[in-house]
C-alpha cells in the first residue's frame, strides 16, 4: 500500500496514516503540483488524495494502475472523471457535511458584507478618507423583511437558510427535490429558479458543478434579477456566466455581488475588480481550522477503509 497526497494536509491526516502503518508521500510545495510531477508520483500509488486543483482525468487514472481509491479533499468532485474511475473499479470519495457550517457562515458573512458595504467602509478608513459621520454615508440595506432565495437546498443551502431566517427574512428555495425540513421549520417555499430570481432580494447559490449547472445563471436568468438584488456565490465559479454577470454589474442592474469562487480560479477577471459593489474572496468557504482538519480526517479514513477492504465512508 502507498498513498500519495497532492498537497500537505492538516496533521491529523498524517497521524492517521502513520497509526495504521500505511506508507505515504506528499507534494511539499505550496503551489499546485505540476502535471508532469503528478503523473510520475502516482505510478505506484494504491490511493490518491487529491485537491480540486488537480484534474483527475483519464490520463492520470491510467497512470496509476494500482489505485483503489481517489479521495477528494473537497465536497465537490467536478475535477474527477467519475465514469472512467468507475470503469477502472476505483472508489471515489469526497468530504461532505464536515464543511457545511464553515461554508454557510461565510455565505452569510458575504451577504452581510454586501448589504452593509463593508469593503467600501474598510477601504475608506485605510485610505484615510473618512471625514466623520454623515446621515447618508455608505447607506446599505437590512435583511429583515427581505426575500432570501436559495438555489440548491442541499446540506449547505439548508444551513444558510437556517442562518438567514434568524435575520427575519422570508425563504424561497429552488431545487429538484422538496425540502420538507426547510418548509416545516422555516416556512420556506419551493419555487422555480426563474421565480426565485425575480422575487428575491438576496440570492445564494449552492449547486454542484455539472454539465447541467455549468453557466446555470446565464444571460436570460441573470436578466431576471431585481436592481436591488444581492447575489452570493460560494459553490463553484462556473455556475455563473461571468461575462454576463459583468454586464449587469456594469449597467447597475444588480445591487451587489459577493463571490468566494470565480470562473477561472485562481485567475480573477480584472473587470470584476473595477466595481465597488463586488466583493471577491479567495475560495475561503471551508477555511476554518475545524473544517479543514475534519476534511483531512474524513479523506484519510476513506482511504484507510478501502485499502483494508472495508466500505468507504462517503463514496460518490
Amino acid at each position: 500500500m502507498k498513498v500519495f497526497l497532492t498537497h500537505e494536509l492538516p496533521r491529523v491526516a498524517f497521524e492517521l496514516l502513520k497509526r495504521n502503518k500505511i506508507p505515504f508521500d506528499y507534494y511539499k510545495d505550496e503551489k499546485p503540483i505540476p502535471r508532469s510531477i503528478l503523473l510520475k508520483k502516482v505510478k505506484d500509488c494504491t490511493a490518491l488524495v487529491s485537491l480540486l486543483t488537480e484534474n483527475v482525468d483519464k490520463e492520470l487514472i491510467d497512470s496509476m494502475p494500482k489505485c483503489k481509491i481517489i479521495a477528494n479533499y473537497a465536497v465537490g468532485y467536478n475535477n474527477i472523471d467519475l465514469q472512467y474511475a468507475k470503469l477502472k473499479n476505483i472508489v471515489v470519495t469526497n468530504t461532505p457535511d464536515v464543511l457545511t457550517d464553515s461554508t454557510a457562515d461565510l455565505t452569510m458573512a458575504l451577504a452581510l458584507a454586501c448589504a452593509r458595504r463593508f469593503n467600501e467602509g474598510e477601504k475608506m478608513i485605510r485610505e484615510r478618507e473618512y471625514k466623520g459621520w454623515k446621515p447618508n454615508l455608505l447607506l446599505g440595506t437590512e435583511l429583515k423583511g427581505k426575500i432570501f432565495g436559495i438555489i440548491g437546498a442541499g446540506r449547505i443551502g439548508n444551513a444558510v437558510a437556517i442562518r438567514a431566517a434568524g435575520f427575519g427574512v422570508k425563504i424561497l428555495y429552488s431545487d429538484k427535490l422538496k425540502n420538507k425540513e426547510l418548509e416545516k421549520q422555516l416556512g420556506a417555499k419551493k419555487v422555480s429558479a426563474e421565480t426565485l430570481l425575480k422575487k428575491s432580494h438576496f440570492i445564494s447559490i449552492h449547486l454542484p458543478l455539472t454539465e447541467i449547472t455549468n453557466k446555470y445563471l446565464n444571460r436570460e436568468r441573470l436578466a431576471l434579477l431585481k436592481s436591488e438584488a444581492i447575489l452570493i456565490n460560494t459553490s463553484r465559479g462556473e455556475i455563473i456566466d461571468e461575462k454576463e454577470l459583468i454586464k449587469i454589474i456594469k449597467t447597475r442592474k444588480v445591487k451587489a455581488v459577493g463571490l468566494d469562487v470565480f470562473e477561472n480560479e485562481p485567475f480573477v477577471n480584472k473587470e470584476l475588480l473595477k466595481y465597488k459593489n463586488v466583493i471577491i474572496l479567495p475560495h475561503l468557504g471551508s477555511a476554518t481550522t475545524e473544517a479543514r482538519s475534519a476534511m483531512a480526517e474524513l479523506a484519510v479514513k476513506n482511504v484507510i477503509n478501502v485499502l483494508k477492504g472495508k466500505q468507504a465512508l462517503t463514496p460518490i
